[in-house]
C-alpha cells in the first residue's frame, strides 16, 4: 500500500481560508465576532447573533467530547480506503465541529468520549483536522 495520502483536499472559500491555512500549520481555529465576542463555526461573513461583519480568527484547544457519530457505508466515501467514522465533537470552547474520528474501533465509541485534534494529510499536500481519543493524538 502506498504512503501517499488519498484524502481529498479541503475546499477553500473566502470565508474559510483562514481555517484551512491554520490546519496546514496544525492549528485548529474558528471565528469570533469582535462585537458580541461569540465563537462561531462554520465560518461565515456575518454573525448569526448580532449581525456584525466584524470578526477575528481564534486558536482553539482542540479538546472536546463526542456527541454523535456514524460510519457511512453506501455509497462508498470518495477519497478513503475504508469508510471513515464521521463524528460530531463538542469542543471545550462551546462550538461543535463535524470531522472524522481515527484511532478507535467504532464498537468502542461512546457519547462523551474525550477526544483531541490531530491533522491528517490530504492528497494535495494540505492537512485537515481529525480527532483521536484523548491522549493518543500525534
Amino acid at each position: 500500500m502506498s504512503d501517499t495520502p488519498i484524502r481529498p483536499d479541503p475546499v477553500y472559500t473566502a470565508d474559510a481560508a483562514f481555517f484551512w491555512e491554520a490546519a496546514d500549520r496544525s492549528e485548529l481555529s474558528c471565528e469570533r465576532c469582535t462585537d458580541c465576542a461569540r465563537l462561531r463555526h462554520p465560518p461565515r461573513p456575518m454573525c448569526p447573533w448580532c449581525r456584525s461583519t466584524a470578526r477575528e480568527a481564534v486558536r482553539l484547544s482542540g479538546r472536546g467530547r463526542v456527541l454523535s457519530w456514524i460510519v457511512p457505508r453506501h455509497p462508498a466515501p470518495i477519497g478513503f480506503a475504508e469508510s471513515p467514522v464521521v463524528v460530531l465533537v463538542a469542543l471545550e470552547e462551546g462550538i461543535r465541529l463535524v470531522s472524522n474520528l481515527e484511532g478507535v474501533d467504532p464498537e468502542r465509541i461512546a457519547i462523551g468520549l474525550p477526544v483531541e485534534v490531530a491533522f491528517a494529510p490530504t492528497r494535495g499536500g494540505h492537512a485537515v483536522p481529525v480527532f483521536r481519543p484523548a491522549g493518543s493524538a500525534r
